[in-house]
């Protein structure tokens, strides 16, 4: 090894959902939207004046910061704005935990926490979730650096109720904790309604699942102003333009369409709904599901074998290989069409499995 080679700061990279190239694909694998953004976001983008795109953007992001506080019932000093909440999260990591203790989140949850650890040189610990997977909350009673919760948790798809969160913040009132809500408009009450009684809670939601708009990258924090000024000062000193001018005119107009937001998500648990069951006629199992996808297992079949056979017909789930998860399929919820296609072919590869 060269001795420049030494200094080169080394991670396992998190490893994103498969972008298939090909067009005619049932996408079920990264938790996207099946639905397109709000009329009011393709009417702005019809109408964006390519001008602005010489300029550089606001960068405390004024006018969406106004349209989420606004639609939340906060103080616009109480949101901050990232390009995704991959963006954010990493910010919040940055910012939040440097004492030197260990933070805690659950061994089976978004990967790209430790990820984020082991990059900024954050000790850490994961906590075994039980054998349903459910997160156990007396785990995070110790003494600790901060605490990240996915609700609803990724990939397993479980929401805990908001006592469950509010007796983890009732045992570490000194760390900052991280409620990450990406699936949160799926099922459940964000812990938002918490804010007020806790200074020390970061709540992280996002655009690119219930708002149809993983391509933009707009993601959002919510909490004490203290804590969103401590962001924005890491965000500042990091780099102080990272929302572009269209995502910032096309997130404010996906934020005001409240109707459309609530007819995509409402008929996206609609569907799930009836999937769980279909699900359950074709003999898989699954922890009850509050996000936009279901964790399913099958007794009879492989999942890495039905994973691999689902792709060969264009239709992409996402199969993870961890130890205590890789007999399960993480399963989008698309349109019906699509669910039915999948089903389809479901059920044909189980008769040629001769399961049910």
């Amino acid at each position: 090894m060269k001795t420049w080679e030494s200094y080169i700061r080394k991670v396992d990279p998190y490893v994103p959902g498969e972008q298939p190239k090909e067009k005619n694909v049932i996408k079920l694998n990264t938790n996207e939207n099946p639905y397109p953004p709000a009329p009011g976001v393709v009417k702005a983008l019809e109408a964006f004046d390519t001008d602005y795109l010489r300029r550089y953007p606001d960068p405390a992001v004024s006018r969406l910061t106004s349209a989420l506080a606004q639609n939340y019932g906060l103080k616009q000093e109480q949101v901050f704005v990232g390009v995704g909440s991959d963006d954010v999260l990493a910010m919040s990591f940055l910012t939040f935990f440097n004492s030197e203790k260990p933070i805690l989140f659950p061994d089976i949850t978004y990967s790209f926490y430790d990820v984020w650890a082991k990059l900024y040189r954050i000790p850490y610990e994961t906590p075994a979730v039980d054998e349903s997977f459910h997160i156990r909350k007396e785990d995070y009673y110790k003494e600790n650096g901060g605490v990240v919760i996915a609700n609803p948790n990724a990939p397993t798809s479980i929401y805990e109720n908001l006592d469950f969160i509010r007796d983890i913040l009732d045992h570490n009132r000194d760390v900052i904790v991280i409620v990450d809500e990406a699936y949160i408009d799926f099922g459940g009450e964000s812990a938002i309604s918490l804010l007020p009684e806790y200074e020390n809670l970061l709540v992280v939601q996002t655009f690119s699942k219930s708002r149809s708009m993983a391509g933009m990258r707009i993601g959002y924090a919510m909490g004490n102003e203290k804590l969103i000024k401590a962001l924005s000062d890491v965000k500042y000193s990091f780099n102080s333009y990272t929302m572009n001018q269209t995502s910032i005119s096309l997130g404010v107009e996906a934020v005001k369409d409240v109707d459309y937001f609530n007819k995509t998500r409402n008929q996206i648990i609609s569907t799930r709904e009836k999937s769980k069951e279909r699900l359950k006629e074709f003999g898989f199992s699954f922890p009850d599901s509050k996000s936009n996808f279901i964790f399913a297992t099958h007794e009879m079949i492989d999942a890495g074998e039905l994973f691999e056979a689902l792709k060969k017909e264009h239709i992409f789930v996402r199969h993870f290989t961890g130890e205590r998860i890789k007999d399960y399929l993480r399963i989008t919820i698309g349109t019906e069409e699509e669910m039915d296609a999948f089903f389809s072919f479901v059920e044909g590869y189980l008769k040629e499995k001769g399961g049910k």
